[in-house]
């Protein structure tokens, strides 16, 4: 089958299927004479493999990983619940982010008036120094979002 139908049969667009191919995640196709990539059954379920795993946030790095321990059927599935557990690890500490921004939003947009006047708390702490939203307590600041 052509790009197009891979990118349907997979759910990765053809410009995906191109950049995966280019970094070395997905093997480059094969060619007809008039140079079309060919795509077959066993690609496409490999492009699945690939949606599936950036569905889950998974890193072109892990889905390397992940790619590896799937095609290798003699491995111990204790390597792939390792590499999921250390992935969950990392998506519980971007979600404690992403709390700690929303309340730290939540707050902000409390305090702010939201009328004709100019003075307005988000702006305020938008500009302060970047030692001053440090010093701001981390329900009114913005130290309680990402660490630098």
């Amino acid at each position: 089958m052509n790009i197009g139908d891979a990118a349907k049969a997979s759910g990765v667009s053809a410009k995906m299927i191109r950049h995966y191919e280019s970094v070395g995640l997905f093997p480059g196709a094969l060619r007809t004479d008039a140079g079309y990539r060919q795509y077959t059954d066993k690609e496409v379920s490999t492009l699945r493999f690939i949606r599936q795993a950036r569905d889950l946030g998974f890193s072109l790095d892990q889905i390397r990983e992940l790619l590896g321990l799937w095609l290798d059927r003699r491995r111990p599935s204790r390597q792939v619940k390792a590499l999921a557990q250390a992935h969950l690890q990392e998506l519980n500490q971007k979600l404690q982010e992403l709390l700690a921004m929303k309340a730290t939003l939540e707050h902000l947009v409390h305090c702010c008036h939201g009328d004709d006047r100019p003075d307005c708390p988000i702006l305020d702490i938008l500009a302060a120094p970047h030692t001053q939203a440090e010093k701001t307590p981390s329900r009114s600041g913005l130290r309680s979002g990402r660490t630098r």
